[in-house]
């Protein structure tokens, strides 16, 4: 398989949640991560930055971040130019989808999670 690098935006130290299930899983997959959040920390070994450094080779950014709080993102995701940007449950939303195609950025609403087991990642 290979490496897809994903931004994991919504980061999180904590390993109750879904964003940092998907790290773990990703890395362990053979995939390189970015994590970025607002929480301090690190996750599969690799520090939570701050969504300030455009990073200029990602291949998925992968959404963690309720649509509430992406609109201050906007523009940290599309300058990112990512190959594709998956929507995980509770982070759908048509007007930054919309913003992203415009760009010629793949969209996905789908789980990241799901998609490493089954093989479609």
């Amino acid at each position: 398989m290979a490496d897809k690098k994903t931004l994991i935006l919504g980061a999180t130290p904590d390993p109750s949640r879904y964003a940092y299930l998907a790290a773990n899983r990703l890395v362990r997959t053979g995939h390189t991560i970015v994590n970025v959040g607002i929480k301090k920390g690190e996750v599969a070994g690799v520090p939570i930055e701050k969504p300030e450094t455009i990073h200029d080779d990602i291949d998925t950014i992968t959404l963690y971040v309720g649509p509430q709080n992406q609109p201050q993102l906007y523009d940290y995701i599309i300058n990112t130019k990512p190959k594709r940007i998956i929507f995980n449950p509770g982070t759908e939303n048509y007007e930054l989808q919309q913003m992203a195609k415009a760009q010629g950025i793949d969209t996905l609403y789908a789980c990241t999670l799901v998609m490493l087991s089954t093989g479609q990642y």
